[in-house]
């Protein structure tokens, strides 16, 4: 075979590489982070930049595909917890260190990773209602179920924004949704038919419990990490549960609970 020209053949192609392009291997990704379609040989008309391309952007390994998953997944919950609905896809890319187009590969659009991590959610939830069925006491039963949800919620800082985000309309996310709701029923039902709880307790009590200990986790995260044990204890106590593990859990210090305070951004 002609050498010669081989070698003119690598040079014009690594010359549309780099047309395309101003770094090699890299393609273009327009500005909201679609990847360009193709090998373009100028960049797209929307004056979007260039995206690395790597052996596990063209052919993900199984193993490597998991953890780029875990990896979005676990940036979109930091960043949701810090700026809520502002947070892109773009940017969970760049904080992740991955493509833009690995991210879309992944995760079409935000809407689909938040959909990913309600399911995630209500799945960890899903597994402490069946656990704490395994309870012959009705009482320690709920009252197992309210303290290890509450301990999940007091360290998931996006659940808010996740829960009031995802596509709970849809059939898969209503369905799991109402697959929670029917063992929570459970708890609470058997709880009741007891005497473990008071005589009005009802399941949206649960849930009002769990929102009410998220507010005071969120609030007292950095200063007093634990300090939610303490008012779960108290709400536990009002409806008629018997005392828990939580019960000594000291209060917070005036100096702590200032620094709870909402300032202005001058203060």
């Amino acid at each position: 075979m002609n050498t010669s020209f081989m070698l003119e053949g690598i040079i014009f192609a690594t010359a549309v590489v780099l047309l395309a392009c101003p770094v090699e291997g890299r393609v273009h990704q327009h500005r909201d982070g679609r990847p360009a379609p193709g090998l373009a040989t100028a960049p797209p008309d929307d004056g979007g930049e260039c995206l690395i391309v790597t052996g596990d952007t063209q052919r993900p390994l199984r193993a490597d595909a998991e953890r780029n998953r875990r990896l979005i997944m676990q940036t979109a919950d930091q960043m949701f917890a810090q700026r809520g609905a502002t947070v892109t896809l773009n940017e969970i890319a760049r904080e992740a260190g991955l493509g833009v187009a690995t991210v879309y590969r992944r995760f079409p659009d935000l809407q689909t990773l938040i959909d990913a991590l309600f399911t995630e959610r209500f799945t960890t939830f899903l597994h402490l209602a069946k656990t704490a069925e395994q309870q012959e006491d009705p009482g320690l039963a709920l009252r197992h179920y309210l303290l290890e949800a509450a301990q999940w919620r007091a360290r998931d800082r996006s659940l808010e924004f996740i829960l009031a985000a995802a596509s709970i309309e849809t059939k898969p996310i209503a369905e799991m949704r109402n697959g929670l709701g029917t063992h929570v029923d459970g708890l609470v039902e058997r709880a009741l038919a007891a005497g473990a709880v008071r005589g009005d307790f009802a399941s949206s009590d649960v849930y009002a419990f769990l929102y009410m200990i998220g507010a005071v986790a969120d609030s007292t995260h950095d200063i007093a990490p634990e300090a939610w044990r303490r008012y779960a204890d108290v709400l536990l106590l009002g409806f008629g549960l018997d005392q828990s593990p939580a019960a000594w859990t000291p209060a917070m210090t005036d100096a702590e609970i200032r620094r709870t305070w909402p300032t202005t951004q001058n203060g």
